[in-house]
């Protein structure tokens, strides 16, 4: 929420109005089309911000088997999708980031050209991930049915190749970083507040 408020008093956040019965925040740039080809930075946290997913020893995130699923599935994208690639990726205790490279006819390999092709938007595209890990991970447990992410992600378009390469780095460094990530619980409550 205090990102939420952040990003609304600086403008950038649209709060959409018309559903009356809850606030939705969207942060998708208006009028881009999001099944077009391009990268896109992806972060999507779990349900509560719960750390489901293992933990990090050292600098090192260490998966349990809920992780792997999530790494399953979101390595499996492209064979869901195929003007979908799978780029730099990361499963935090909590949240995941990641970059989806979205590609034109010409990317696409002939193999999944000659059946019906159909661009898939990156929205199509993260539910989809977070509908097949979730029903993975409700299998392990049992709990079909349980909300396993929150129901909203983030997303930012990835511009030219030096922000990609600054995001990738990002990524790979996101575990070295977890002490003072926003999403760390054992942080939470110092969010706001600078690290020292």
């Amino acid at each position: 929420m205090v990102l939420s408020r952040h990003l609304a008093m600086r403008g950038i956040l649209q709060v959409d109005h018309s559903w009356p019965y809850r606030r939705r925040n969207t942060l998708r740039l208006p009028g881009h089309d999001y099944s077009s080809p391009g990268a896109y930075f992806v972060t999507t946290c779990t349900h509560g911000r719960v750390c489901l997913f293992g933990d990090i020893q050292g600098d090192e995130m260490h998966v349990n088997a809920l992780g792997r699923v999530v790494e399953r599935c979101w390595y499996q994208l492209p064979n869901h999708y195929p003007n979908v690639e799978v780029d730099a990726f990361v499963v935090m205790p909590n949240h995941i980031h990641g970059i989806i490279l979205l590609v034109g006819d010409d990317g696409v390999p002939v193999s999944k050209r000659l059946r019906a092709h159909k661009r898939h938007a990156l929205p199509e595209i993260v539910r989809g991930f977070k509908t097949f890990s979730a029903r993975g991970i409700n299998g392990i447990g049992s709990t079909r049915g349980v909300p396993v992410w929150e129901r909203t992600f983030y997303e930012r378009i990835v511009g030219d190749g030096v922000a990609l390469q600054a995001i990738r780095r990002y990524i790979a460094n996101n575990p070295a970083q977890w002490a003072m990530d926003a999403e760390n619980p054992d942080r939470r409550g110092s969010r706001g507040a600078s690290p020292g």
